[in-house]
């Protein structure tokens, strides 16, 4: 799964594939652009249904849940072919599961939707949960935990590679309230302490699935002005994470309801969901919290893949797509890196000098005056997996230099903060280098492939046949001059004669 960089887009299914959740909350249907290795969500439609509401008490669905899954289940079914949709991926979770009218309902379904409901057991629905975050973060270790409304999946990761799974029966509507917060701390503690196996996830990371936690993540965004508002792969320490729970724990409601963001399902199970993960921190010994946007119905699409295809690294595969969508089709980000790439070696991570120049034409159509700032934006809020946020800033940073100085933008955006010093630095030579190459050729291939950047004592080198003396004016001298400074580097100009046979 995880190991060699890939990066060939892969496409599964060029038409549009859905995913139809039957949660013990929420019935959702995720409508993705295709069945490739990085699916872009393109309609997203929850319904509140509360399937599990009461489980513990009744050992049933409510009859009103039932009637509005089945309302949103009959719409969806008829959406999907409307909407180009061949191959629909219906799975329910925990509530139907194990309610007593969970048979009556799939079949109902089944008769009244035509659709075929894969019923998930508590080891296939941690799997898949999952698996789903391990598409986004393909080398993730420690503990992936899927908070939903009547279970809790666990998942041990080791490199990417799923090891033990459990799934625990609690969740965040399933007691209806009945238990108050201080009982649900102390069950919750109680069954995590006899999962000796957590225990191996100290000093890695606890993955959080599940939208009571993103709606936590938001929270805390809010109350720290947080300024880069992207839920994925938003990490706290284990310490600011517990102390965050403890307080917004004690929250009266109307606390509650005056946060930023927070919908009206989530007043009464954010309390519980805080208390799940002080829990966890304190029993895995986790170093951070990391959230993630990808779980259960991203493992459905994962699951489909190839071997092969599982494997393509997830942020060249988004970048690779988002090239073709806002691209103008006449630069290759392969080729440009291996271009770069005598000049900025050792320059930030390979797969982040290879994103960039995937998206380095995305700007194209923007007004000059605004195009950097627009790139740089645009990356730093794309639907992309596969990057963390320092690596997503690092990333766009890396584009926008390619059309402008991008200090005062970063200052403004109150984002300085967030990198360091070398990493600014490393992001800004990679710019001014695709910045250079683009000066030379356009975009086009067959010029850039004239000419070379090397290394030569302390000078960076342009070099090149001395027929295509002009193509190298002042403009292309100015800009090899900034990429040498950033360099710390003296430079050059080598334009020779062909070699005759």
């Amino acid at each position: 799964m995880p190991g060699v960089l890939r990066t060939s887009p892969a496409i599964a299914s060029e038409a549009p594939v859905a995913v139809i959740d039957i949660g013990s909350n929420s019935v959702r249907l995720v409508v993705y652009e295709n069945g490739g290795r990085a699916p872009l969500p393109i309609f997203n439609e929850k319904v509140l249904c509360g399937l599990g509401r009461g489980l513990d008490r009744t050992g049933r669905m409510p009859d009103k849940g039932v009637a509005r899954a089945l309302e949103s289940l009959r719409r969806f079914a008829l959406l999907c072919p409307q909407m180009g949709v061949r191959d629909v991926q219906a799975v329910a979770t925990a509530a139907v599961r194990e309610a007593s009218n969970g048979p009556e309902f799939l079949e109902t379904v089944r008769k009244e939707c035509g659709l075929d409901v894969r019923l998930l057991s508590g080891d296939q629905e941690a799997e898949l949960s999952a698996g789903g975050l391990v598409s986004a973060i393909p080398q993730a270790s420690g503990v992936a935990a899927d908070l939903g409304g009547a279970s809790l999946e666990l998942t041990r990761l080791s490199a990417g590679h799923l090891m033990e799974r459990k799934s625990l029966p609690f969740g965040t509507v399933r007691g209806n309230g009945d238990e108050s917060l201080e009982d649900a701390r102390q069950t919750v503690r109680d069954r995590l302490g006899g999962m000796d196996w957590l225990r191996q996830a100290r000093g890695k990371s606890l993955f959080l699935i599940g939208g009571s936690w993103r709606a936590l993540a938001r929270i805390h965004m809010d109350e720290t002005a947080y300024p880069v508002h992207v839920i994925h792969h938003y990490s706290l320490d284990s310490r600011s994470a517990s102390e965050f729970c403890t307080k917004l724990a004690g929250w009266s409601r109307e606390r509650l309801e005056s946060a930023k963001g927070l919908r009206a399902d989530r007043l009464e199970t954010l309390p519980f969901a805080a208390i799940v993960l002080d829990c966890l921190l304190e029993t895995s010994g986790a170093a951070d919290a990391v959230f993630s946007a990808n779980g259960l119905r991203e493992g459905c699409l994962f699951e489909s893949l190839t071997p092969l295809e599982r494997g393509i690294d997830p942020l060249l595969a988004h970048c690779g797509n988002a090239a073709r969508r806002m691209g103008r089709g006449v630069s290759d980000g392969e080729i440009l890196a291996g271009w770069i790439a005598p000049a900025i070696d050792g320059e930030a991570p390979e797969k982040l000098k290879l994103a960039a120049c995937q998206l380095s034409d995305i700007g194209w159509s923007e007004h000059p005056d605004y195009r950097a700032e627009q790139v740089f934006l645009r990356i730093l809020r794309m639907p992309l997996t596969g990057a963390n946020h320092r690596e997503r800033l690092m990333l766009g940073l890396a584009v926008a230099s390619r059309h402008s100085a991008m200090r005062t933008t970063l200052k403004r955006l109150k984002l300085n903060g967030l990198l360091k010093k070398s990493e600014r630095r490393q992001a800004t030579r990679i710019g001014l280098a695709m910045r250079l190459a683009y000066t030379i050729s356009g975009g086009a291939v067959s010029v850039l492939e004239q000419f070379r950047l090397k290394r030569k004592s302390k000078r960076l080198v342009l070099a090149g046949p001395e027929d295509a003396h002009i193509l190298v004016g002042n403009t292309v001298q100015r800009r090899l001059k900034s990429l040498a400074e950033s360099l710390d580097l003296g430079y050059g100009i080598e334009l020779h004669s062909p070699v005759i046979p």
